[in-house]
């Protein structure tokens, strides 16, 4: 692409020159992407320009993600596939081409945006030195799998000469144990070579023996504990599994036998902002989807590791602990109580660690999520305390969510030693527009430089990362994806990151989640629904305006277009309801039905949702949508919002997520669970659940109109032929059964955690110096900025 750009610069010399002098001419030091694209289009409909379509220029501009303008130069920086870049120099009166590389890139940013920075020197962050030798993925096609390419590289390192690799396997076998109790390998099998040895000799007893027979304890003599399989057929075939592994490892046999290894019998999984209970607490300030996909998650874990435990002939009860914030002051929530039991599971509970100020005191009132960085590292002391008296033992992983959940986890997994998984559910990085760049402008609302150095660390202590959709790595064809974003960018005058993460680690894993389907289940199922549930639902819908809710409906039966979120800008509920405001064609097609927030703005418990709540009353009243738009206060009774949702698919509705970007998108897979067609954003995860045109639609939130148009279309359409919206509800079915179920997530998390589990322990090693790197980070840099934001 450079060659065929620099052959440009010389045959369309004019053309080119005019182009740069046009965006130059904008008076912006930094241009996007579209802003790029913008330009082109309109020089290619002069004379002028019209000699660039179909040149090299036009494919290189569609490739830049951003370009900077300094005294006589352009610099690019150039996409070239997902996750690969290049930055390039262009002087503006030769129209001389230079490639640079990612340091010089940043300076450059860094000097436009501050312009005494070149003045001082620059910390850079660099972890390229700490990835040679450890393996990576080299097809875009393949980030997100990281297990399969990883089993590949276990066996290849099993069978390399000079390895061992029976003797790392062996190692790996008899560190497990549960409770006191030695499980899978026994004292008597000494080396990798007494193993082979012994597995022969078990595998001839255990051929005579019956199914009833205690085979444990007639084979103990050999070296063998428990965790083989219940019966002696199950420890033959796990046995015999593991001479395929000695002997001639494939990723197949090596996953399968891995699969069977009991290693998780406990389990952390962190989240301490927000209010994090069982009742009353969605739609409370940073208090969401989160909260519901972790509660689901714990249900699915538990009964997925019952039943792994129980076919490996291990009886122990499993153990779940779910830790967060205790809040004093908890409102009409269970946030104040220490341990809660989890409903819908036999022992997980939540284990309540309250946040402490510099005096040690607890900090009774909540605090946003953007402000929790001082407390942190307190939190996690004391929640380790916690935790082993819980659990009566560490636990065999943690599992960390978002930014601050994930570095608490950081903090444990080291003082604890035991595998880390991170979840993000969404990075704040890619939300705001050019927030490393702006981070002193934005730190004192933000404190975005604790948050993405807290990201880079945990992201890079992480044994294995969980997320719900390949573009949350590493984007699409035209945009970034939300990791990918932390592969380097500036902090100026406080650091530069130069490598920060890599896509191609294989540490990434797509896994997406589901929806309860005892809460969430086709509208069709008539019999399921309970009548009193039906009654109260339709009340909320048609009733009259009172203090928690607005307008009322009064075309009864008309179809219903349900948007339901917390109120802030990023969720774009507001302008959801601009786009209907400004169609005639879709108020006539549809009734709108609005729940999140508070609809008193004066009861709003942050600044954002104030001012969303106050906007949306502005848009109704203006426009006098009183009759066409019902807006309730956010539901916090999920099967009210499953009833919600089935309501709505009566009225052959749709479901409505506008959001200006939306990592996943757990609503979307509710309403497509209770078969209710959805129009989803196409910046972020809801883009790959659903299918254009088969299971939902696919809007453009910054194109309201477009997307307003799309669905008064769909709606006349399903109006004049039933079949319309019928084969899009059953496409929105299928496609969950298909791809979005807990217990096909619950299942392949515990392989996740097994197959990471044995890397992390041949690999010890390896890692430390990676360890110690982003420990004197976190004690130079995190510590710091941590202690700059104040305790409030």
């Amino acid at each position: 692409m450079i060659r065929g750009f620099s052959r440009l610069l010389r045959t369309h010399r004019d053309s080119v020159y005019a182009f740069f002098q046009r965006l130059e001419g904008r008076g912006r030091p930094f241009l996007l992407w579209s802003d790029l694209v913008q330009e082109f289009e309109a020089l290619a409909e002069t004379d002028v320009g019209a000699r660039l379509r179909g040149t090299p220029l036009e494919s290189a501009l569609r490739r830049t993600q951003e370009a900077i303008f300094a005294p006589s130069m352009v610099y690019r920086a150039v996409r070239e596939e997902v996750a690969r870049w290049r930055y390039l120099q262009i002087h503006l009166q030769e129209l001389h081409l230079r490639e640079i590389g990612v340091a010089e890139y940043l300076d450059v940013k860094e000097r436009v945006v501050r312009p005494g920075s070149g003045e001082r020197y620059a910390l850079e962050v660099d972890l390229t030195p700490f990835e040679r030798g450890f393996p990576r993925i080299s097809d875009p096609a393949d980030i997100g799998r990281g297990v399969e390419f990883l089993n590949r590289h276990l066996c290849e390192r099993l069978e390399r000469p000079g390895t061992a690799g029976a003797d790392k396997v062996f190692d790996f076998l008899r560190v497990h144990h549960v409770r006191g109790r030695q499980l899978m390998l026994n004292e008597l099998i000494e080396t990798g070579k007494d193993l082979r040895d012994a597995l022969d000799e078990a595998d001839r007893e255990l051929a005579q023996m019956g199914e009833g027979d205690d085979w444990v304890h007639l084979v103990r003599h050999l070296g063998f504990e428990p965790g083989w399989g219940r019966t002696p057929s199950d420890a033959r075939a796990m046995m015999a599994l593991l001479g395929q592994v000695l002997d001639e490892p494939t990723p197949e046999v090596l996953a399968r036998f891995l699969g069977k290894v009991p290693m998780i019998f406990s389990l952390a999984i962190v989240s301490p902002h927000g209010y994090f209970g069982q009742a009353n607490v969605l739609g409370k300030p940073d208090t969401g989807g989160q909260v519901v996909y972790i509660l689901d998650q714990v249900r699915a874990l538990e009964r997925a590791m019952r039943a792994s435990l129980q076919a490996q002939g291990v009886d122990v009860e499993p153990q779940i602990v779910v830790l967060t914030r205790l809040i004093p002051e908890a409102d009409d929530t269970t946030c104040n109580v220490p341990l809660e039991p989890i409903l819908g599971t036999e022992s997980a509970r939540i284990l309540r660690v309250p946040f402490r100020d510099a005096n040690h005191e607890v900090v009774s009132h909540w605090i946003p999520r953007f402000d929790v960085w001082p407390y942190l590292e307190r939190f996690a002391v004391e929640a380790q305390k916690e935790i082993l008296a819980e659990l009566g033992s560490r636990p065999d992983m943690v599992i960390g969510n978002y930014s601050d959940g994930n570095l608490v986890a950081s903090i444990l997994t080291h003082r604890l030693g035991v595998t880390q998984c991170n979840i993000a559910h969404a990075l704040e990085k890619t939300k705001y527009l050019q927030s490393d760049l702006y981070w002193a402008e934005m730190e004192p609302e933000y404190h975005f430089s604790c948050q993405f150095t807290a990201d880079l660390i945990a992201m890079n202590t992480a044994d294995f990362i969980i997320t719900s959709t390949y573009q949350e790595i590493a984007g699409k064809d035209d945009s970034i994806g939300q990791y990918e974003s932390y592969q380097s960018f500036s902090l100026p005058d406080l650091y530069r990151v130069v490598s920060g993460i890599d896509c191609f680690d294989p540490k990434f894993n797509i896994l997406s989640p589901g929806a309860d389907p005892e809460t969430f289940f086709p509208y069709s199922q008539v019999e399921r629904r309970p009548e009193a549930l039906t009654d109260a639902i339709e009340a909320m819908v048609y009733g009259p305006p009172h203090d928690a809710a607005r307008g009322q409906l009064t075309r009864e039966g008309r179809p219903i277009l349900f948007a339901m979120s917390r109120l802030d800008r990023i969720k774009n509920m507001a302008g959801f309801l601009d786009w209907y405001a400004r169609s005639e064609k879709l108020q006539e097609e549809a009734d709108v039905l609005l729940v999140g927030g508070r609809v008193n703005p004066d009861r709003c418990l942050d600044d954002d949702e104030r001012r969303q709540a106050r906007l949306m009353h502005e848009i109704i009243t203006r426009h006098g949508l009183d009759a066409r738009v019902r807006w309730l206060e956010m539901q916090t009774n999920k099967n009210t919002v499953g009833g919600l949702y089935r309501f709505v698919a009566d009225t052959r509705g749709a479901f409505v997520q506008p959001a200006l970007f939306e990592a996943f998108g757990l609503t979307v897979v509710e309403a497509m669970s209770s078969g209710l067609p959805p129009f989803v954003t196409r910046y972020g995860g809801p883009l790959e659940i659903v299918e254009d045109g088969v299971s939902g639609f696919h809007i453009d939130p910054t194109a309201g109109d477009e997307a307003a148009r799309r669905m008064a279309d769909f709606l006349r359409r399903s109006r004049e032929d039933g079949s319309v919206w019928e084969r899009v509800s059953e496409g929105a079915l299928q496609r969950v059964r298909a791809r979005y179920s807990w217990e096909l997530y619950a299942a392949e998390f515990l392989r996740l955690s097994r197959i990471y589990g044995f890397w992390r322990h041949i690999s010890s090693l390896e890692r430390e110096e990676t360890r110690r790197y982003l420990e004197m980070f976190y004690g130079l840099m995190y510590r710091k900025r941590a202690a700059a934001v104040g305790e409030t």
